[in-house]
């Protein structure tokens, strides 16, 4: 009677739920903000937000509009994105998606109708936003070198 064991072989796991340990942000329609996210995995931004991230994945939704400091793997822009955006994997423009400012990517796509303006380059190797960049010692410039040869 007290003896029966439960069988949790049929268990399903819920596809709406993130996995444990994944770390989305997700920025609602009507939804403000400002300041700087940290440590995330992926941020969705339905609506307003003046940022600085450095964030796997960042989705700009068609409600979104965008403006700050951006250093990403994926970025697809929906909406509107406005300021600084490094690119390391694939930027997608959509349809509709506006990204004005400096938007530096290795890989880039953007589907008829997107727009893109600004200071635009490609990169293979993309940079940190914020290096901490000493001068070398050894700035020689071509002509330089060339002459010493």
């Amino acid at each position: 009677m007290f003896d029966k064991k439960e069988d949790n072989t049929n268990s399903t796991t819920d596809v709406f739920r993130p996995a444990k340990g994944s770390a989305k942000v997700v920025i609602g329609h009507g939804v403000t903000i400002n300041g700087e996210i940290k440590k995330a995995d992926e941020v969705q931004i339905d609506g307003e937000a003046d940022v600085v991230m450095k964030t796997d994945n960042v989705v700009i939704g068609a409600t979104g509009n965008c403006k700050g400091n951006i250093e990403t793997h994926n970025m697809d822009v929906w909406g509107t994105f406005e300021g600084e955006v490094k690119a390391s994997g694939t930027l997608t423009i959509q349809e509709q998606g506006v990204a004005l400012g400096v938007v530096e990517y290795q890989n880039l796509q953007i589907k008829l109708g997107g727009q893109i303006s600004g200071d635009i380059k490609k990169s293979d190797k993309i940079q940190p936003i914020k290096k901490d960049s000493k001068p070398s010692e050894d700035n020689t410039s071509l002509q330089e070198a060339i002459k010493k040869d």
